[in-house]
């Protein structure tokens, strides 16, 4: 299926590795240049070396705190200096989980720290993009949401709201921005195979006393996993170079749920 990606330029929030790397591999497979964005600049352009290696195209990298709004319209600046436009934006960062505490007990900071890094993050980055952003019908906005956005769990109180709070700002945009011919959407994972997800199998597996497979297994069946397993990052990217992509161009404003079934099938 001919996508009509080739020469087109991305640029992708959380570049350096997970979904957003898989996402900028996928582009960049379908000759879109792509500019990777994340804090980090030894992850970044590990990142980008491999992407380089597989697919030939142009790779910046932008050492980039999406909770900074300097940093943000820098970085902004730094990508409409080098390319003609920005034709597709995806949005792939936020916090892991960093305690297993009970949220409603932090601080204040604490929420908001959270809240900082993915959502109003989010809404930084496209404001500081619309500018270079394409308005010939090209133009892609594609937010990484997740499942506890739509479904509760255990301690995820914060991962809950921001996901909630992207799904429903990202409809608002959609229709703030058609008449930019810019097209809005966003990609809910469920359980996805990050290097994160795979530490902590790893990790809860030891504690239980089984094997990683063993352990994920069950937590799937537990979970209401109709799939039976983890997402793989290959699958969420092939969804969102789709969504960035010609054949999409009918699909606006809205939620893509890729989770195994997980939201359908009650616990």
């Amino acid at each position: 299926m001919e996508l009509g990606l080739k020469g087109r330029t991305a640029v992708i929030t959380g570049g350096s590795m997970g979904i957003g790397k898989a996402a900028a591999k996928g582009l960049a497979l379908e000759g879109v240049n792509v500019v990777l964005l994340a804090r980090g600049q030894e992850a970044l352009d590990s990142a980008a070396d491999e992407i380089r290696s597989e697919s030939g195209v142009e790779v910046l990298t932008i050492s980039t705190d999406v909770t900074a709004t300097e940093a943000v319209n820098a970085a902004a600046a730094a990508v409409q200096d080098r390319f003609e436009a920005v034709n597709i934006l995806v949005c792939s960062h936020g916090h892991r989980m960093r305690r297993m505490d009970r949220q409603i007990l932090w601080e204040d900071e604490d929420w908001q720290g959270d809240l900082e890094a993915k959502m109003m993050g989010f809404l930084r980055v496209i404001r500081a993009f619309l500018g270079p952003f394409a308005k010939d019908g090209t133009g892609r906005i594609i937010n990484v949401s997740g499942v506890a956005g739509t479904m509760v769990f255990h301690n995820a109180l914060t991962h809950g709201f921001n996901n909630a709070a992207m799904i429903h700002v990202s409809r608002y945009l959609a229709r703030d921005l058609a008449g930019d011919n810019i097209n809005v959407n966003v990609v809910a994972p469920g359980l996805a195979a990050t290097e994160w997800r795979h530490g902590w199998a790893s990790t809860m597996a030891e504690n239980k006393g089984v094997t990683k497979e063993e352990f994920l297994d069950a937590y799937c069946e537990q979970m209401g996993i109709i799939a039976g397993r983890w997402g793989y990052l290959d699958e969420i990217a092939d969804l969102i170079v789709f969504l960035a992509s010609d054949r999409a161009k009918y699909i606006n404003g809205e939620v893509v749920m890729i989770d195994g079934g997980m939201n359908i099938n009650p616990r």
